[in-house]
């Protein structure tokens, strides 16, 4: 078993916290799993933490719905841990409150009257700083020993448009509170997050919206001096032809009558038949070349941001617990943990 304090992932050496974004749709929870259960494996305990209160970690692990506690939820290949955290803004500001003011009593009776609104109102920004908070605790967190409790948390977090403001507010906040336990919080968080023991990782599709919002995102992030980390490319689909058939496939030169006459020898079909099928089949080919064209000058375009990528299969099954650990295991094996 790793020692503890052992750094959990190759690929970034000293990172704790593993920030994941992505634009909606390319499965961004998923992959904020899978990494997780890659991170425990071989006996180490990790945080999957979430922040939209989508339930998202418990409906990809086929849980009932996550209370705001740290939950065991999985054990990662070779004996590992994983916990997760459903974070709730207003229990979150209940553990402010008794952190800072020891108020929790008077809090609980405040967030009733609505003060987490209030206080989101007052200060834009400020329910960022209670998760990002919450967070950024738990990848601080020791034991009595010493030693870290958990050796990497995973944030599941809001989408690329949103995510350098989301890991930013600190600076705001921090404007707006320049002294007292505000900032002394606000100081805490980004002393985390913009630290090398934060990376931020963005999971995208090799179509041109969710990789162009992924370039946007890595620019936005950089300019914002946080930590970059790598880019997952969700649900790749293998090809299936050989470069050659495909090239020819692009140039319109993909010869029909040869398709018919290897049909023929088949003995699939004859006749107009077989010549419909080929025709048919030809069309796919086509689609099929098009498609991988376009997919090889996204991940042209991806790897002009200089970050390490890693692909990840599409699952024929969709995602269900066997799929996600298969993910996993693809992400080890690639070296991301």
């Amino acid at each position: 078993m790793d020692s503890p304090d052992r750094d959990p992932t190759p690929a970034w050496a000293g990172v704790r916290l593993h920030v994941v974004t992505g634009k909606g749709g390319t499965g961004k929870t998923t992959v904020a799993a899978a990494l997780a259960l890659a991170l425990a494996a071989g006996g180490r305990k990790v945080l999957l933490v979430e922040v939209e209160g989508r339930q998202g970690i418990a409906q990809i692990f086929d849980r009932p719905p996550l209370p705001y506690e740290e939950r065991k939820i999985a054990v990662a290949p070779s004996g590992g841990d994983v916990y997760a955290l459903a974070i709730d803004p207003e229990e979150a500001m209940l553990e402010y409150m008794e952190m800072f003011y020891g108020m929790r009593r008077a809090g609980r009776a405040l967030t009733k009257m609505g003060i987490v609104d209030f206080a989101t109102t007052v200060a834009p920004g400020f329910r960022d700083v209670l998760v990002t908070g919450k967070t950024t605790e738990a990848v601080r967190r020791r034991a009595k020993n010493g030693r870290r409790v958990y050796d990497a948390v995973v944030l599941d977090a809001p989408p690329t448009g949103r995510i350098t403001r989301f890991l930013n507010v600190t600076e705001e906040v921090a404007g707006l509170a320049r002294v007292g336990p505000i900032k002394n919080h606000s100081d805490l968080v980004r002393g985390v997050v913009k630290s090398p023991e934060t990376a931020v990782h963005f999971v995208t599709l090799l179509e041109e919206m969710p990789v162009q919002e992924t370039l946007d995102g890595i620019a936005e992030s950089r300019a914002a001096g946080l930590p970059s980390g790598g880019i997952f490319i969700n649900m790749v689909r293998e090809s299936l032809l050989p470069q050659a058939a495909l090239d020819t496939a692009v140039k319109g030169r993909f010869d029909v009558g040869e398709l018919v006459l290897g049909l023929k020898a088949a003995g699939v079909t004859d006749g107009a038949e077989a010549t419909a099928m080929a025709e048919a089949l030809a069309d796919e080919v086509a689609e099929h070349a098009h498609r991988t064209e376009l997919e090889r000058t996204e991940r042209e375009s991806l790897a002009a941001a200089g970050l390490t990528s890693f692909e990840l299969p599409l699952l024929a099954d969709g995602v269900d617990l066997a799929g996600l650990y298969e993910l996993a295991e693809s992400i080890r094996t690639q070296g991301a943990a």
